[in-house]
């Protein structure tokens, strides 16, 4: 009891520390309180067996109750369960109505110890359940502290009902059950306890990767990004054989939006434009913004007519596009350039050669598709 006392509230001060020298996620600030909570909970029930009186038991399971209670919320509040204090507060209320009604109305240490044990197993078994359902596609780390809170789950499953078999059973009581109810909650604090601090990290990390690669506003891949892909798909496609096309795009009349209706539409226009023209692209298909208007397109695996066909079809959806905050006459549309990247090409010389294609798209009227020049037909 002694250690699980030392090892929360240890937790706790790690985690203090981290969050002084950076900004901590919502949910390993909710960690921290429930590691604290439940190390006092372990610490005064380590002190009652010195202490006479029902209070201090009282208190510490009661303490515990409310301490497994954050627990729970913080991984809520990590997998982002928006409604979790619909059902976890009335759940952790019940449960401290339940076990202080038992000491009330006088039960046994044996029948409180069930109560507590299978109060332990219901919140292990919703964290479990959290963190192994099939949709959540968790790591390798996620699956193993979920393991972890099921082993938990059945220790204290075993436990309730070594209560109802032995009625000398109490908080810290001797038996070969009580020793292997202690040794899964030291595996259980030290698992969970780094592993959600690691689960943290991989969030963190996944947030700052998206922010590197991934436009804020539209949710595309950035220039950056969009360069890296292409060259990947690129090397693929040489190897199998296969050409690439790109496409350059550019929104037609979009500072003229901006001006009439504000940059708040003109960031909906970038956006219904973004939407649009993944809803017509093909998975492999690389999309990415370049910057405020304009946009490009690789096609792994394309020729230069089906690069013609997947402009069209771009086009045409941009077209049907409704932005919100325009007029409802007021139609999106999109000039695009197409170009066949050469087996030897630069990716920089095609989208320039695209960037051309696209001028002239624009110079001929805008919402329209131009080819580029042939890379062999350039002076």
């Amino acid at each position: 009891m002694l250690v699980l006392a030392i090892g929360n509230i240890a937790f706790a001060v790690l985690i203090a520390g981290y969050a002084r020298s950076s900004p901590v996620n919502p949910a390993l600030r909710m960690w921290q309180w429930a590691k604290l909570v439940q190390g006092c909970a372990h610490l005064l029930g380590w002190v009652h067996p010195d202490w006479p009186g029902a209070w201090l038991s009282i208190a510490a399971n009661s303490t515990l109750i409310v301490g497994v209670t954050f627990e729970a919320a913080a991984y809520c509040t990590f997998f982002g369960f928006a409604r979790w204090s619909r059902f976890m507060l009335p759940a952790s209320l019940l449960a401290l109505l339940l076990y202080n009604g038992a000491h009330f109305y006088g039960a046994a240490p044996a029948t409180r110890a069930v109560l507590i044990s299978l109060i332990m197993a219901l919140f292990s078994a919703a964290i479990a359940l959290a963190l192994l359902r099939p949709r959540s596609g968790g790591s390798t780390l996620q699956k193993i502290i979920g393991m972890n809170n099921l082993l938990f789950f059945c220790t204290m499953c075993l436990r309730a009902y070594s209560g109802l078999v032995d009625a000398s059973l109490a908080s810290l009581s001797g038996g070969a059950v009580q020793s292997f109810t202690y040794l899964t909650g030291y595996v259980l604090m030290i698992v969970n306890g780094f592993g959600f601090l690691l689960l943290c990290k991989e969030a963190d990390d996944r947030k700052l990767a998206q922010l590197a690669t991934i436009d804020s506003l539209t949710g595309l891949t950035n220039r950056r990004a969009f360069f890296a892909l292409t060259a990947s798909a690129r090397l693929l496609a040489a190897r199998q054989r296969h050409p690439v096309a790109l496409l350059m795009l550019d929104l037609d009349h979009f500072k003229s939006i901006n001006d009439r209706y504000g940059h708040a539409v003109g960031d909906q226009a970038l956006c219904a434009f973004a939407q649009a023209a993944l809803g017509v692209l093909r998975d492999p298909d690389i999309l990415g913004r370049l910057g405020g208007e304009e946009f490009a397109v690789a096609l792994p695996g394309t020729d230069l007519a089906g690069a013609v066909q997947a402009a069209e079809r771009v086009r045409q959806a941009v077209k049907a596009a409704r932005v919100p905050g325009c007029d409802a006459g007021h139609a999106l549309t999109v000039s695009i350039g197409v170009v066949l990247v050469d087996p030897g090409e630069d990716i920089n010389a095609a989208l320039a050669r695209a960037d051309r294609a696209l001028y002239l798209a624009k110079s001929s009227g805008r919402d329209r598709v131009a080819l580029g020049e042939p890379i062999r037909l350039r002076a």
